[in-house]
């Protein structure tokens, strides 16, 4: 249907007399400009080759609301497709009409007018800016506590596609102030405040150390923590990358992760949810939780993820990018464990490419450690070790080797395949002394 207006000519003959005409034309003309627009960027661009963004901006300055609410919309609706279109937007001078117009006090306008700044803001660090330059950030941080959540959830969507390109960007954002009020979204009743509330502090985490920390210290982490306590399904995901990004910028940070007490719900997520990705999330967000040292690593383990995270490995029914998630997870977390307990009873169930990590750690602490030692005996440990076949000269064996380093040679015969049938056959071929 909207190609076949646009292949009848229709649009310049309804946009040619907009200016003269009244407020319910203008309203149904930028309705079907919108109807227009929203399929493709073929038929926006059709919509902007025809004149109309000339006439949108026009309308942007009309005394009735909701003319300005039409015009919005049909920006909104030819900006979000592509950067090209966004950039036409722009040049057609719509931005600071829009920022006028989030400071209308009619709420469906301001709704709809942060909704066309957020779309034109997710292209790109210069589009972004444009927005920046016509001060939009404050107007939009002052809206954060008002009372409408779909207001809210465009306000926040803006902020984020803001922050989202760079770092002087997202430190223009913070300097509006967001913080601590913005932690208070996340405990919206509304499903969509919440994600979004959460997808504005992940766009900030992500960029530097500094920005991560003035989250930590504004109570944001906890804060994270509770929401994904609270929420299930895609709500959960920006507030578990938002743990992964604080996680890997140093120890400390980390550090900040597990004293809120983060391991066990993003553990949660693991086990409790359906979608691979939102698995494989939590996966990375464990993964850089537990890579920083060896405290770090038990943390993460003492909470028994370690399990967990190889059973979504070996399950077939994993996707490729959860299993290359887990993987690398578990690889980061047992590069740095030295807790055994919990290494343990992964020997008897991983498969080759985990068990040369489990294996190295094993060979790092068994030469230093007595009771470990012991205890590695007594639990199957080193017959496990015996059973496992690498490849001569790799390092699983180099790693078997040290392990068996620690032992007496009789101990590691003993417990090699075949010991026992090589026992009973010395029993057969004894003669006895009589």
């Amino acid at each position: 249907m909207a190609e076949a207006i646009v292949k009848a000519g229709i649009l310049p003959q309804l946009i040619c007399s907009l200016p003269e005409e009244n407020r319910y034309y203008k309203k149904a003309a930028a309705f079907v400009l919108r109807a227009v627009a929203k399929h493709s960027p073929l038929l926006a661009q059709a919509v902007v080759q025809s004149g109309a963004l000339e006439m949108l901006v026009i309308c942007l300055e009309d005394f009735d609301p909701g003319v300005k609410e039409g015009a919005s919309w049909g920006l909104g609706y030819i900006a979000r497709h592509n950067p090209e279109l966004s950039q036409a937007v722009v040049d057609a001078g719509a931005v600071p009409l829009l920022v006028l117009c989030i400071q209308e006090p009619e709420i469906a306008l301001k709704r709809i007018a942060a909704s066309t700044l957020s779309d034109i803001s997710k292209h790109s660090p210069e589009l972004a800016q444009t927005v920046v330059d016509a001060g939009a950030i404050a107007h939009l941080a002052q809206m954060i506590p008002n009372p409408d959540a779909k207001l809210k959830r465009q306000v926040l969507s803006a902020l984020s596609q803001i922050a989202k390109h760079s770092v002087d960007l997202a430190e223009l954002v913070v300097e509006a102030e967001i913080f601590p009020v913005v932690l208070t979204c996340l405990k919206d009743s509304d499903e969509y405040v919440k994600k979004n509330g959460a997808t504005l502090i992940r766009e900030i985490a992500k960029h530097t150390p500094e920005l991560s920390q003035i989250i930590v210290n504004s109570g944001g982490v906890a804060a994270v923590i509770d929401c994904i306590g609270s929420s299930r399904g895609t709500v959960r995901l920006p507030g578990i990358m938002t743990l992964g990004y604080v996680a890997a910028h140093s120890e400390n940070l980390s550090m900040a992760v597990i004293v809120s007490k983060g391991i066990p719900p993003l553990c949660l997520c693991l086990v409790e949810e359906h979608e691979d990705h939102i698995k494989a999330a939590a996966a990375w967000a464990l993964g850089q939780i537990g890579r920083h040292t060896t405290e770090h690593a038990r943390h993460v383990a003492v909470a028994n993820v370690l399990p967990t995270l190889l059973d979504i490995f070996v399950d077939p029914r994993s996707s490729e990018d959860l299993r290359t998630k887990t993987k690398k997870a578990l690889k980061n977390i047992l590069q740095k464990c030295t807790y055994l307990p919990a290494l343990e009873p992964l020997l008897h169930e991983a498969p080759p490419s985990i068990m040369k990590h489990i294996i190295g750690q094993f060979s790092k602490v068994l030469p230093h450690d007595n009771k470990a030692r012991r205890l590695f005996v007594t639990t199957g440990g080193l017959k496990k070790v015996q059973e496992i076949k690498a490849e001569p000269g790799s390092l699983l064996q180099e790693y078997i080797n040290t392990i068996n380093n620690c032992y007496p040679e009789e101990i590691v015969r003993y417990y090699s395949p075949g010991y026992s049938e090589i026992l009973l056959e010395r029993v057969e071929n004894y003669q006895p002394v009589l």
